[in-house]
């Protein structure tokens, strides 16, 4: 099989679908097509891909093999480059009702890898874990150089300095990592999520876990989740949650808010309220800007200042990691690709597998996922 990498040209993306690592396994057995000039962002020359065993080719032939790896759904000038029966695999945002049709029409066979399931045998492939995880690092270091201050509490001959007080809105893979990397800086730490599952996993990484009390069974159930994901809130809950939240946003130097539901806009967090009553100086980092933001005055890909509080609103932050968030997700894809290539080394669908079967969102001209 002639399998595809080219360069992603969405602007800011500068990872990969590939690496030398996982070209070099798969090039035992199949022809690798890699655009020139593809990993270069990523700090990997074409004479790495070459080593591994991939030829070094424009984008018409890297476009033009049966199957295509890439990270971001490709856009229109990609898919015309694209025969029909193609077989595409990446990030495509199963979401989008408009792409996956642009993908169907286009006569592709489509995998959105963001749609496996939460489930054990699919941890290898998660790429939403993956990259969330680089994401939550990220995001930490930016708002350490954007704050003007030390995180760590520091004793001087000059005097002490205290640390910093950073709190963390969503618990899931990004906040997780979040927390443990402004551990490491040295700063104290709260975090807050709708799940009370959360909670120990909060506590065993050094944070103190901002309990919202439940009212109802209502309440208690929706806060369990769905898939591993969380769930929309009742509106009381979320008021609570809203006056706690301003409360200790008032006394917090750094807000991270990874806060997200899938296929629906971001909840929105911290108030223009809660931004004028917190302390000059301190930082917002808006994981959710992607979905609209946890922050309505999160401007997208820009960092600005809102009565007095830096707020950055960058939308891609696994990307500003690249060699590291192209390696991780080159080995999903690779473990992916193990369920549709047979032993054979034939391309196959199996849809009683229901990882294959979730992330399949169009074939055969048809939209699969609705």
């Amino acid at each position: 099989m002639r399998i595809g990498i080219p360069a992603e040209t969405r602007p800011g993306e500068t990872r990969v679908a590939a690496t030398p690592e996982t070209v070099k396994k798969l090039a035992a057995r199949h022809q690798l097509l890699v655009q020139a000039g593809a990993g270069v962002r990523a700090s990997i020359p074409d004479a790495a891909y070459e080593a591994a065993g991939a030829s070094i080719v424009d984008a018409a032939t890297a476009f033009g093999a049966d199957m295509v790896l890439k990270v971001r759904s490709p856009d229109s000038a990609e898919r015309a480059q694209m025969r029909p029966g193609t077989v595409l695999v990446g990030m495509l945002n199963p979401f989008d009702a408009d792409n996956l049709a642009l993908l169907a029409a286009a006569g592709l066979s489509a995998f959105a890898l963001e749609a496996a399931p939460r489930i054990t045998r699919a941890q290898s492939m998660d790429v939403l874990s993956s990259q969330a995880n680089i994401a939550g690092y990220k995001a930490v270091m930016l708002a350490a150089n954007t704050y003007g201050r030390f995180m760590p509490m520091l004793m001087t001959a000059a005097g002490t300095v205290k640390a910093a007080r950073v709190l963390i809105m969503g618990v899931g893979v990004a906040g997780l990592q979040a927390i443990a990397t402004a551990k490491r800086l040295g700063a104290v730490i709260e975090a807050s999520d709708v799940r009370p599952p959360v909670k120990e996993q909060v506590e065993s990484l050094g944070a103190k876990f901002i309990d919202v009390p439940y009212v109802t069974d209502e309440e208690r159930e929706i806060a369990k989740g769905a898939g591993g994901y969380a769930r929309p809130m009742p509106a009381d809950w979320m008021r609570r949650q809203a006056e706690l939240v301003h409360e200790r946003a008032r006394q917090a130097d750094i807000i991270i808010t990874t806060a997200l539901i899938p296929g629906r806009k971001a909840p929105l967090l911290i108030s223009e309220e809660t931004v004028r009553a917190m302390k000059p100086g301190s930082v917002i980092v808006d994981m959710a800007i992607e979905q609209g933001g946890n922050c309505p005055l999160t401007e997208l890909d820009r960092t600005v200042v809102k009565h007095g509080v830096h707020i950055i609103g960058e939308p891609n932050l696994a990307a500003m990691v690249p060699a590291d968030a192209s390696a991780l997700y080159a080995r999903n894809v690779l473990d992916f690709l193990k369920l549709v290539i047979d032993k054979e080394d034939k391309f196959v669908i199996d849809r009683e597998d229901e990882i294959v079967r979730a992330t399949l969102v169009c074939a055969d001209g048809a939209v699969l996922r609705t």
